[in-house]
């Protein structure tokens, strides 16, 4: 059956990431109501990991915001800027780490679906959404990994057009990652 709240949170969600590829302060409006929705429909499918990071998607959407409103150039903005190759290392460890203690708790003390995969998605989605709210342009690449596996999850619990949605973001975030790229090779020239 289709859900009307979840066709919203998906198109939202899209405005969100089109908008965030152009550098659209706007984009964290549209993430703030997609996110708000999502917290319920995640927790309604049983995904508790999922549903606790649409709260930090909340806080986020406000971080961005004001992070992308009072950047580090004279006019206000936020440029682009890149992680060196280590501290990709240590923040994917972390990811893992964080992944495998909450799946382990997940799978322990509730009925929680896939919990090492919702854990995993859900700490990745920490980080790369805090990637986005710094503009770190590697976070595209990032969300290639995490959408994809996102997929999976959403088909398992009938969640059909978010699956969709994050099919759609698969092919949004190559773009942006190419978008975002020009963005950052053009700082410098």
């Amino acid at each position: 059956m289709t859900n009307p709240w979840e066709i919203a949170a998906v198109v939202l969600g899209i405005a969100y990431l089109l908008l965030a590829m152009q550098e659209k302060i706007s984009c964290w409006y549209a993430a703030f109501v997609s996110t708000a929705i999502f917290l319920v429909l995640f927790w309604q499918a049983g995904l508790l990991m999922e549903s606790a990071l649409q709260v930090y998607y909340l806080g986020m959407a406000v971080y961005g915001w004001w992070h992308w409103q009072h950047g580090n150039r004279e006019d206000g903005g936020l440029d682009i800027s890149r992680w060196p190759a280590r501290q990709h290392l240590v923040a994917i460890s972390g990811v893992l780490l964080l992944s495998a203690v909450s799946g382990l708790l997940l799978s322990q003390y509730t009925n929680a679906a896939w919990p090492y995969l919702d854990s995993f998605t859900t700490w990745g989605a920490v980080l790369t959404t805090w990637m986005v709210a710094r503009k770190l342009l590697e976070n595209w690449l990032y969300w290639i990994v995490i959408d994809g596996l996102s997929i999976f999850l959403y088909i398992d619990r009938e969640l059909y057009f978010t699956a969709a949605l994050f099919a759609a973001y698969v092919v949004i975030v190559i773009i942006g990652f190419l978008t975002w790229t020009r963005h950052y090779r053009a700082q410098f020239a």
